[in-house]
């Protein structure tokens, strides 16, 4: 399934998420704790101990604050700047979606100024797996590099 959510959502969201695709505009602590599949993507905040026992699956983080790093739980999952990769274009297509099916005012302005802000987003991945994780199906399309 889908989630996009106008705002933020609380603590251990995404824990075992196990295929479904949200963006929301902020986490609290624990956010995709024991992932196993799906796509999270984060506009905004994140609280301590993201990521921690991710096994599959990926997360978009935006790192405004440039605190990410600090926050992140780096014993299972590694972090890489999405800025010049494949998933740039998936990142840009989930945030239109989101957009598109939240009224978001945050992702209308990160889609306006996408060239200052792209360099503030980390992508977050389990070390078990190689790091060009594949996108949702729905957004793996040749038009998503487009986008």
């Amino acid at each position: 399934g889908e989630f996009y959510a106008n705002g933020r959502a609380g603590e251990r969201f995404a824990v075992r998420n196990s295929g479904c695709t949200a963006v929301v505009e902020g986490v609290g602590d624990h956010g995709c704790e024991y992932m196993t599949n799906g796509c999270v993507v984060v506009l905004g905040p994140t609280g301590r101990n993201f990521g921690a026992g991710m096994t599959g699956g990926t997360a978009y983080v935006l790192d405004r604050e440039h605190q990410f790093e600090s926050l992140y739980n780096p014993e299972l999952v590694c972090v890489e700047r999405v800025e010049g990769t494949a998933d740039e274009g998936v990142l840009k297509r989930l945030i239109h979606q989101h957009s598109a099916q939240s009224g978001s005012e945050v992702a209308q302005e990160l889609l306006a100024a996408w060239t200052e802000q792209i360099g503030k987003f980390w992508k977050v991945a389990p070390k078990s797996v190689p790091t060009v994780v594949n996108p949702p199906s729905e957004f793996a399309t040749a038009e998503t590099a487009r986008v």
